[in-house]
């Protein structure tokens, strides 16, 4: 699949799901972002809205944001990432989201008006290639969308640009602990739903240092489940239009890891 296609189809996918509305419906009684490490009091503290159920790890709760730094979140969907950083840099902090679809870019927007943020703005671009200026972040944060790229070392190198010396990065992603099953290797809504475009562990952070960057690691590692995502829309698209059974959901699920790495633009 060629890289302009794999970003339209993303794209439409994200469009779809700004369509659709917050956060799907709860499992066991607890939301999605809430199993993958939000905690309810987050959840509460940011306009009702920018939590679209999308991410697979919160990066916002060990990336330490202080008060005054300019963060940058790649692929900011409905702005909850955005809000929970903003609370932490203040007013005289600053946070950019960005996004390359015009419904999630228009939600967060919508979102940040009713939360009256006044240090958060949204922009509509492609994470590889950021309408961000040089050296301007103190810390770029991204939850479950450098996977999507089709060409994450640009995505990387493009992230030191922007940051800094001295700045760093703490991403939240899907990892390949081994090969995907051929079958899922060029389906569409296995794209969509941040399968197919994840790369095994080793290679991600091999791309992040190449890009520049120090003190790479990861520091957190958990298993990646698909159990309560078959209830968003995305997922349920993937297994239902793959045909995939519940022993290839199995199969799929012990291939998928989820991570936190966090990296450092020398000073």
């Amino acid at each position: 699949m060629e890289k302009d296609g794999i970003r339209r189809i993303v794209r439409d996918g994200y469009a779809r799901r700004a369509a659709q509305g917050g956060a799907c419906d709860p499992c066991g009684g607890r939301s999605i972002s809430e199993i993958v490490g939000y905690s309810a009091e987050e959840l509460g503290s940011v306009p009702g809205g920018a939590d679209m159920g999308l991410g697979c790890g919160n990066p916002v709760a060990i990336a330490s944001v202080k008060e005054g730094e300019t963060v940058i979140d790649l692929g900011c969907g409905g702005g909850l990432d955005c809000f929970l950083a903003a609370n932490k840099t203040g007013k005289t902090g600053r946070v950019i989201g960005i996004d390359m679809t015009p419904e999630m870019i228009e939600k967060a927007r919508e979102n940040a008006t009713k939360g009256n943020y006044t240090n958060v703005e949204f922009r509509l671009g492609e994470i590889e290639n950021l309408p961000v200026a040089d050296n301007s972040g103190d810390l770029v944060i991204s939850n479950c969308v450098i996977n999507l790229s089709p060409d994450k070392p640009r995505v990387f190198r493009e992230v030191f640009r922007i940051l800094k010396p001295g700045g760093r990065i703490m991403i939240s992603d899907l990892v390949l602990t081994r090969d995907l099953p051929e079958f899922l290797k060029d389906s569409v809504d296995a794209y969509i739903s941040c399968l197919a475009g994840a790369v095994k562990k080793d290679e991600y952070t091999g791309v992040i240092r190449r890009a520049g960057f120090r003190e790479v690691e990861i520091i957190d590692e958990r298993a990646f489940t698909l159990d309560c995502h078959t209830d968003d829309p995305i997922a349920k698209a993937l297994i239902e239009n793959t045909g995939i059974s519940p022993r290839q959901l199995e199969e799929v699920a012990g291939a998928i890891a989820s991570i936190k790495v966090r990296g450092v633009k020398a000073a």
